[in-house]
């Protein structure tokens, strides 16, 4: 795939950020779900405020100047919440390039570790980040309502973080 670029998200691209992630989601996580009433608009409601929330966090990768897909960090700890590529692009290497340039970017900060989780029953994400050196750490409940319970892996790889001082010119 050509022309392709990543980059730090901008403000302007929230609406397309949480567009992304709701066509990942409803491709990849809805099918796993019982549907229930206002669930999509729930969802869509939840990713435009992570989206929101992690805007400062978050890098894109661009197709020809198109935002395809972006991931995002924790603010505290060497976490990765949010990694979504448009359904239509995914596995083409997009996912891949994103997760490498966010852990580089966690080894220059120090971490020796990145921690994060997916939905068990997603067994293409579960796959996807074993094929990239994470191994599963835990299944646990992640806190969806009681009447739908829905176990998340944890995973974790660990990283080559830097050592020494980033001189500024």
């Amino acid at each position: 795939m050509a022309g392709i670029s990543i980059r730090k998200a901008e403000t302007a691209d929230a609406r397309r950020l949480a567009d992304i992630a709701y066509r990942a989601w409803e491709s990849g996580i809805y099918p796993l779900l019982t549907d229930q009433p206002g669930i999509k608009q729930a969802e869509q409601r939840r990713l435009a405020q992570a989206v929101a929330e992690t805007l400062s966090r978050i890098i894109v990768a661009e197709v020809d100047g198109i935002v395809v897909a972006w991931c995002s960090r924790s603010a505290r700890r060497a976490y990765i919440p949010y990694l979504f590529v448009m359904p239509e692009l995914q596995g083409h290497g997009l996912g891949s390039m994103l997760l490498r340039r966010m852990e580089s970017m966690l080894e220059l900060e120090g971490a020796d570790r990145v921690h994060l989780e997916t939905p068990a029953d997603n067994v293409r994400a579960v796959r996807f980040y074993e094929k990239q050196g994470y191994r599963i750490l835990a299944l646990r409940p992640d806190g969806r309502a009681a009447h739908e319970p829905f176990m998340s892996v944890h995973l974790e790889k660990r990283l080559l973080p830097f050592e020494g001082e980033i001189e500024e010119d």
